[in-house]
């Protein structure tokens, strides 16, 4: 696709506050897109829109993915839609255990209406965030696509519905192609540490550049992939056609990782070793439900679109450690501003 072409393109970014989505966005408008972008902030943060959110080429709707007809609303008039990049969703494991039915309402009806809406419109592709937990606690390493097996192996309502609206959006191979993305541990900057459902480096970022203890629950060996988030919007752009890559991304379910198996200790003293600090670890019991090892294989993503990760763990850790050393000297700065 030309850089013409680019220009050209309208693309519709759901969950465009959060994490992954406002970096995505900021991706596209960079190329010349015009970006609709859909968020309720129930995850999601306005902070993370303040980068491009006058930008003229960005248009922001605050909805409910669930709203009916919520595609038709929000594009512009004349306007022919290129991709719809689906991340909103329920993301939390445990609130998944406690909202099971408000969780599949939103993560796969809510799913399955957009595709029908992009379908309607004439979306020539829908890109869709799927999860890792899709695999549940498969111990065959590293993980491949066809591993995910059936709705039975996951271990919540989160990584089932997940599963579910994959298959669905994967299904579609019409005039609208669907491409599910399962990725594994995405971490970066606007990573919120004060989740209850972020990421371990996300974590561990903020307790070191405060100086505190980094917690490690069991003994630490259990190992994830670490993908990121530039890497992981690069995915993105390669499954909806959009970047540079090879080919054109047919449709389908694709890891998206590193490739790599990091154990959870030796993260710990990465990030301490980055922050030039001595080792600050306690460990705490192990916690129920834990899967032990995870690892993507990304051999078919980068058979069909020649995409794979670039950022090396280390150098990914210095950027992100660097963001959250900025957002504590502005948040400083603001109480320091502030009225007594």
């Amino acid at each position: 696709m030309t850089n013409q072409d680019i220009r050209k393109c309208t693309c519709v970014v759901t969950g465009v506050a959060g994490f992954v989505g406002s970096h995505l966005a900021e991706r596209l408008l960079s190329m010349g897109c015009l970006v609709v972008g859909i968020d309720d902030f129930s995850s999601g943060h306005e902070k993370n829109l303040a980068g491009f959110c006058d930008h003229p080429a960005f248009r922001f709707h605050e909805a409910c993915i669930t709203r009916p007809r919520l595609l038709h609303r929000v594009l512009p008039d004349r306007t022919t839609p290129r991709v719809l990049f689906h991340l909103a969703a329920i993301v939390s494991v445990p609130y998944s255990l406690e909202h099971p039915e408000e969780t599949f309402r939103i993560n796969h009806a809510g799913t399955l209406s957009l595709l029908d809406q992009a379908v309607s419109l004439g979306f020539q592709r829908v890109v869709f965030a799927g999860s890792a937990a899709e695999y549940g606690d498969d111990e065959r390493l590293p993980l491949r696509e066809e591993y995910s097996g059936d709705e039975t192996r996951q271990l919540s309502p989160y990584g089932r519905s997940k599963y579910l609206a994959s298959k669905a959006v994967a299904g579609c191979n019409g005039v609208t192609t669907g491409v599910a993305l399962r990725c594994f541990n995405i971490y970066g900057p606007r990573q919120d540490p004060n989740s209850p459902y972020s990421g371990v480096i996300s974590r561990f970022v903020e307790k070191a550049v405060a100086g505190k203890p980094l917690t490690v629950f069991g003994d630490g060996g259990q190992t994830r992939d670490f993908a990121y988030v530039d890497d992981v919007v690069q995915a993105y752009l390669a499954a909806s056609g959009l970047s540079g890559t090879v080919g054109r991304s047919p449709g389908g379910i694709f890891n998206v990782g590193s490739g790599t198996r990091t154990p959870i200790r030796e993260l710990a003293s990465m990030v301490l070793r980055l922050m030039g600090m001595k080792e600050n670890v306690v460990y705490g019991p192990e916690r129920p439900g834990d899967i032990r090892h995870s690892v993507a294989s990304t051999a078919a993503i980068k058979k069909a679109t020649g995409w794979e990760a670039a950022v090396p763990l280390e150098q990914g850790l210095r950027i992100t450690l660097e963001w959250m050393h900025g957002e504590r000297a502005a948040i400083s700065a603001q109480k320091k501003d502030a009225p007594p």
